[in-house]
């Protein structure tokens, strides 16, 4: 597998606060990452300045071969990148259906809708096509997040907590979803705090400490590393 994500002595300071403090990440063509770290470790950070919501003080982020560092969040959008939030904000007074309407897409009208109904039948949700987004649960906000960004077809998809807010039956549905899209290619990196469904999900994991990737591994390598435990899991 090619490098598909890259970043590169990543840093973004807020006044005194180094949030992200030289970070070098890397995810692989068709691979499902995991990044974790304790509150405040840069997670969400990270995914902002890969996704252009933030400039970074310095480094560089590479995608796919090109320099994004610093472009317009549609920009980034439009080479592959898609993500998905902390908290979900759908268009809540649009309909699902009309929800996956909004992203800017190169499909004609009649492939486009074509495709809005193969989205929806993927992820389970055809049957509230027609309800209003803001009438759905916290978990189907959640697919329905996800449904929007395959919509653009990306290569990578950033996931930012789709545990939080969610029942565990629907949960595993959301796993199953995710990984029958990464099979299909589609690589996928994912900030969570369960450590669950980090295990169930990832191949790999990334661990994030004071804005640096303090160590890598498999979920049984990053588990038994002591700065790991010493800085994020404690006994686990």
């Amino acid at each position: 597998m090619s490098e598909l994500l890259v970043t590169e002595d990543l840093r973004k300071t807020f006044g005194g606060i180094h949030a992200v403090d030289g970070l070098d990440m890397a995810v692989e063509d068709g691979e499902l990452v995991g990044l974790i770290g304790p509150n405040g470790s840069g997670k969400t950070t990270t995914l902002n300045l890969v996704t252009g919501f933030l400039s970074p003080t310095a480094g560089r982020v590479v995608f796919d071969g090109e320099d994004v560092t610093g472009r317009k969040p549609y920009e980034v959008s439009t080479r592959g990148i898609g993500r998905t939030f902390q908290i979900s904000k759908p268009f809540g007074r649009m309909t699902v259906f009309e929800n996956l309407l909004v992203p800017n897409v190169s499909y004609g009208v009649r492939e486009r809708e074509e495709r809005v109904w193969q989205v929806l039948e993927e992820l389970d949700l055809a049957q509230v096509a027609e309800n209003r987004a803001d009438a759905l649960s916290g978990g189907q906000k959640k697919l329905l997040e996800l449904a929007r960004v395959l919509m653009l077809d990306p290569k990578l998809v950033l996931l930012d907590e789709p545990a939080a807010g969610v029942n565990p039956a629907l949960m595993d549905e959301i796993i199953a979803d995710i990984k029958r899209i990464n099979d299909r290619g589609t690589a996928f990196l994912v900030v969570e705090h369960d450590m669950s469904v980090i295990k169930e999900l990832c191949e790999r994991v990334v661990v994030m400490n004071a804005g640096r990737c303090v160590s890598t591994g498999t979920f049984a390598e990053i588990r038994a590393d002591e700065r790991v435990r010493e800085a994020y899991l404690g006994g686990a």
